[in-house]
């Protein structure tokens, strides 16, 4: 194994990492030899898809600080890439709140750069795993209200998830958490939208030893049961869309929604 310190954390160079190679997907610098292997070992539709699931989570969030959310949990991080959600969100309103989490050291490595918030604002890192939602809900507590709306925000999480962790009751006790008027803004990667190309995509993963657990849609729709689906409800991240124009059609295969709290 052969690493280096990055921002005080030891990183492993010899193995590929998924949020080295999403970096890698959407044109980022953070990423080595061995993570561009993996990115070039996919098919097309595999770089489309960062492309476009980053595309939703601009217009999903920019839409809810638009309506007047100003409070933001984004679960799973992953490695800064401009523009980050509280750049996107302080745009629409500089006071608004963020804490993000993610459990990667390599993540943390970069925390800095989420942390420059606007002066009116606060943004905040959490070193925290999803798998433990009652101990992201308690610090997150020191800088969000619940005592009014929160947006989860859950990006190209859960299919890194496997069944046996039980992802959709992770996701359950953190909406549970929410106050009434919150929101989940969720994206997965489907299994059943272009199931070769998923297959595909699934395979250069695990040649680089990244185990990916796609779903389909009734699969995806079981995050947000009990929620209220916000129009046009669960579709591909290209088909979401609320106050711009409609993006191009895509080929990236990922599920969106954005789902009230009632």
């Amino acid at each position: 194994m052969t690493t280096i310190r990055v921002g005080g954390v030891d990183i492993d160079t010899t193995a590929p990492h998924p949020a080295r190679v999403y970096d890698c997907l959407l044109g980022g610098k953070d990423h080595y030899p061995v993570d561009q292997r993996v990115a070039a070992s996919l098919p097309e539709a595999g770089a489309q898809g960062a492309r476009e699931n980053r595309e939703f989570m601009a217009r999903a969030v920019r839409w809810l600080a638009g309506e007047g959310v100003d409070q933001f949990l984004d679960i799973g991080t992953g490695i800064p890439t401009e523009p980050n959600l509280h750049q996107i969100v302080q745009s629409v309103n500089p006071a608004a709140r963020i804490v993000y989490a993610d459990n990667d050291p390599i993540v943390l490595a970069h925390a800095e750069a989420l942390l420059v918030s606007s002066p009116e604002g606060a943004t905040h890192y959490l070193q925290a795993d999803v798998r433990e939602p009652a101990t992201i809900l308690r610090e997150c507590r020191e800088l969000l209200d619940f005592t009014r709306p929160v947006a989860l925000s859950l990006i190209a999480l859960l299919h890194f998830l496997p069944d046996e962790v039980k992802p959709h009751d992770i996701v359950a006790a953190l909406t549970r958490a929410l106050p009434s008027g919150s929101y989940l803004v969720l994206s997965h990667a489907a299994s059943d939208i272009y199931p070769d190309k998923a297959a595909e995509v699934r395979e250069g993963y695990a040649r680089g030893g990244i185990r990916l657990a796609f779903r389909d849609r009734a699969e995806v729709a079981r995050f947000h049961e009990g929620l209220e689906p916000v129009a046009p409800g669960l579709v591909e991240t290209t088909s979401w869309y609320r106050d711009t124009a409609r993006p191009e059609p895509g080929l990236g295969g990922i599920y969106a929604v954005v789902a009230r709290v009632p």
